[in-house]
């Protein structure tokens, strides 16, 4: 059986609420990100920028975080109805805590999160990096994966400075290494430092979790599934389109809300998203982008227990995700249109 043919009552109902919405009014959706505009980003704001919200019956108004913006706080008190987060540990704080919102989609399989070194210093080997006499770590993240790094590849906290986000240090010590989000700090390295640095993934290191997920509130799911499944379907429709498609208007609404963007650095993040696997890899080419598998969230949430960030009775895993809304290929068809397959 064809996949078309499987999902052929799930395609049929889809277009009957795509119709019944645009014959009426939309539905007012306001979702959140986490930091402002930037290629990471490009999905959501492509499906703005190509009318593919509005053609699922949604009217998506998209709030940018930053550095003074926590948009988090929102979703549980419902001022927003979506919200793009980081990685899982700020879902099993959710769900440690008793906030009531849970993930439906994973829209990156990769979280980008890397470290970087300089070329030529013996660090082309992710095993070396342990011996590095400065580790310049941001002191969230010290008590986050860097905790992972001790506990499973040997770590040593006596190399710990901290990063405040400058390049500065990093670029003036050849024997430092540092954290650095693999879509936007290799592209600052080379434009300061004038060098392409060595970029290690911890993604392909083990660090198993989903990165730029979706989260909403569990009433939402319960009260209105159709709608959240618009917005996912939609929300893959226009990463899909971002990737393979044409990105210019998603770039100019990206640029509108944070003008520090320019159109180079998003096709270079875009370029290394694809060459990284950040988004389309793994269980996305047969499953489509959003993919989410249960058994390897268990398996870093084990991770994270053994790195003594979580203990075992902290979080009940049923509450963390759901995958009814994804894994229905969504997306495969057009990417193959795309690209003339």
């Amino acid at each position: 059986m064809t996949l078309v043919a499987r999902h052929l009552p799930r395609i049929l109902l889809l277009i009957l609420c795509c119709f019944s919405a645009s014959a009426h009014s939309q539905d007012k959706v306001r979702f959140a990100t986490n930091w402002k505009a930037q290629a990471a980003h490009g999905g959501f704001y492509q499906a703005i920028a190509d009318g593919t919200y509005k053609r699922y019956g949604l009217d998506v108004t998209l709030l940018q975080g930053g550095p003074q913006v926590n948009n988090r706080p929102l979703l549980a008190a419902g001022r927003i109805d979506f919200l793009m987060t980081g990685n899982l540990l700020h879902s099993f704080d959710n769900v440690k805590n008793g906030v009531p919102t849970i993930v439906v989609a994973g829209m990156f399989q990769k979280d980008p999160q890397a470290l970087i070194a300089h070329p030529g210093q013996g660090y082309e080997n992710f095993d070396s990096l342990k011996s590095a006499p400065v580790a310049l770590i941001a002191k969230d993240a010290q008590f986050s994966w860097w905790q992972w790094l001790k506990a499973t590849h040997g770590f040593r906290d006596e190399s710990l400075k901290p990063y405040n986000y400058n390049l500065g240090p990093f670029l003036s010590n050849p024997k430092a290494i540092q954290q650095g989000y693999s879509v936007a700090e290799p592209i600052y390295v080379q434009n300061q430092g004038n060098f392409k640095p060595v970029v290690h993934l911890l993604a392909d290191h083990g660090f198993s979790t989903y990165s730029t997920v979706i989260e909403t509130r569990v009433d939402t799911v319960a009260n209105r599934p159709d709608l959240v499944q618009r917005f996912v379907d939609a929300s893959i429709i226009g990463w899909v389109n971002y990737l393979y498609g044409d990105r210019k208007a998603a770039h100019e609404l990206m640029r509108r809300d944070n003008p520090e963007m320019s159109d180079s650095e998003m096709e270079s993040s875009v370029a290394l998203m694809k060459q990284q696997g950040i988004v389309d890899s793994g269980d996305t080419l047969v499953k489509g982008i959003g993919a989410m598998n249960q058994a390897r969230i268990r398996d870093f949430y084990d991770q994270m227990v053994r790195a003594g960030l979580f203990i075992p009775a902290d979080v009940d895993l049923r509450k963390v995700a759901t995958d009814r809304f994804v894994n229905h290929g969504v997306g495969l068809d057009l990417k193959s249109r795309l690209l003339g397959r």
